[in-house]
């Protein structure tokens, strides 16, 4: 079977392979980086088009440094093609919807393709201990993770799950960011990406995909309370006497994570010893 070198300094250059035309190839030592994946590069399957299956079979090419794209069909299977090991990571990354984000911990996470497994609560606590609450138009620095806290451990005697829904319900926004309440409407797109992700979460937590309606209620009437930390205005007079009943504490973000994590912590071992 004979193989073709590519020399280095044509990688950008189309390549003609044998059976299949001229065919983009990636450049040695290739790896997707968060901001370089350009999903219009992908056929109708979601597949980079030198991946595509073809009716003969072709030698595969290898690039400069000893690497090899997967142009061979195998022997045994009617489609596709066969994908060297150390190419697979890589080609199943760039085949997902849209491009990854880097977390707080250094995992990749996909927020046009959230998955349950790639969720962990101490990228979330790290995220929302970050931000802060009203697009920063504070008078103090008070945190969404803060915000959470504060409504879980306010609902905790109305169960562990409503709590626990208390504490995450602001979750997505660790990888959406809290966009103001005023402007999400505006953003095409943001409502679905939004739900895919709080879906992903309920899942990794083991939460119905609905928000309780206390905990959406809750979610209203702490606005009240968060006033004492905005500048007088005529349209707070619609929250008069609708106060959920807390206090908020200004922590900064270090404390923030530190309390959401016990929070957090104290409901899952209570829900584990079977407390309601």
């Amino acid at each position: 079977m004979s193989v073709m070198t590519i020399p280095q300094k044509q990688y950008n250059e189309p390549v003609m392979v044998p059976g299949m035309g001229a065919q983009p190839v990636p450049p040695p030592k290739y790896a997707p980086a968060n901001d370089n994946i350009d999903v219009r590069q992908f056929g109708a399957r979601g597949w980079p088009e030198y991946f595509m299956p073809k009716p003969e079979a072709v030698a595969p090419v290898e690039l400069t440094g000893g690497q090899y794209i997967g142009l061979r069909r195998p022997a045994t299977t009617s489609g596709g093609f066969d994908i060297p090991p150390e190419l697979q990571p890589a080609f199943l990354e760039a085949a997902r919807p849209g491009d990854f984000m880097q977390t707080a911990t250094g995992r990749k996470f996909w927020p046009m393709d959230p998955r349950a497994d790639e969720v962990f609560i101490e990228d979330i606590a790290h995220a929302l201990s970050m931000q802060c609450r009203y697009a920063g138009h504070c008078l103090r620095f008070y945190s969404v993770a803060e915000h959470c806290v504060l409504m879980a451990r306010k609902l905790r005697w109305e169960g562990v799950d409503v709590a626990l829904w208390a504490l995450m319900h602001d979750a997505s926004e660790s990888y959406l960011v809290d966009v103001p309440r005023p402007v999400k409407p505006y953003l095409d797109g943001y409502k679905a990406a939004e739900a895919k992700v709080m879906a992903a979460i309920c899942d990794r937590y083991g939460l119905a995909h609905e928000m309780p309606a206390v905990v959406h209620d809750a979610d209203n009437r702490i606005i009240a309370d968060e006033l004492a930390n905005l500048v007088p205005m005529e349209w707070h007079a619609r929250y008069a006497g609708q106060e959920l009943g807390v206090e908020l504490r200004y922590w900064s973000p270090e404390q923030a994570k530190i309390e959401f994590m016990a929070t957090f912590q104290a409901l899952m071992d209570n829900r584990a010893r079977g407390m309601a």
